[in-house]
């Protein structure tokens, strides 16, 4: 049995690809772009970096959208960054819709609340380390809550569904940074850039029987 990596020529591969190889002892890692593989294997993995709408058209154009529909239903499967927002209804960026796995949209961090205690002006996009507050989840098994991990992003979910935030962050204003439900987990951030607690909860990915 494999771990699927989806390629569809917008995620970070081989940071990811790299991280789950070191964690997940013999099982195969699979960088792919072929939705039967996809099928076939035993856990999926929907990285994503850029645009949303790029992103969307690109999944589209390689015949993906499909295979990661079935991936979510069945089987375990985790999100990463754009790969999080592309499983809900739309997005504020290029208004583009999403696949629609969740209730909810992806939203642009506002301007007006892009100001941190001290009163100073936060960049957006937001980028660097920042604690995550957990929600009870079996992949944070090992992570201590308000750990810190690596973000790089504009946009950010809000779930229609309270029940879906597994944890949040602060910048600027609190906004979910980890959503879930069944077979699926997903993060805003990017466990392949952040250190022991990313590739802890890489680790937890692979062992996790939903």
């Amino acid at each position: 049995m494999s771990i699927a990596v989806i390629d569809y020529g917008m995620g970070n591969l081989r940071s990811v690809s790299k991280a789950l190889e070191h964690v997940a002892g013999k099982t195969p890692v699979v960088v792919t772009a072929d939705p039967a593989v996809v099928a076939a294997a035993e856990r999926v993995v929907f990285p994503g970096q850029g645009a949303m709408p790029d992103c969307m058209r690109e999944l589209e154009a390689r015949g993906l959208s499909a295979a990661v529909l079935a991936a979510a239903r069945q089987k375990p499967f985790l999100g990463i960054c754009v790969g999080e927002q592309m499983l809900f209804e739309h997005s504020e960026e290029g208004g583009v819709d999403g696949l629609g796995v969740f209730p909810g949209l992806v939203r642009r961090f506002p301007d007006e609340r892009m100001v941190d205690a001290a009163g100073e002006r936060l960049k957006v996009p937001h980028m660097g380390w920042n604690n995550v507050r957990q929600q009870p989840h079996a992949l944070w098994a090992g992570i201590a809550d308000q750990a810190r991990f690596y973000f790089v992003h504009s946009y950010y979910a809000a779930p229609a569904t309270p029940a879906l935030t597994l944890a949040t962050s602060d910048y600027g204003l609190p906004f979910t940074c980890a959503v879930g439900r069944d077979n699926i987990f997903a993060v805003q951030f990017h466990p392949e850039k952040s250190a022991r607690d990313g590739l802890q909860l890489l680790k937890n990915f692979v062992a996790w029987r939903p």
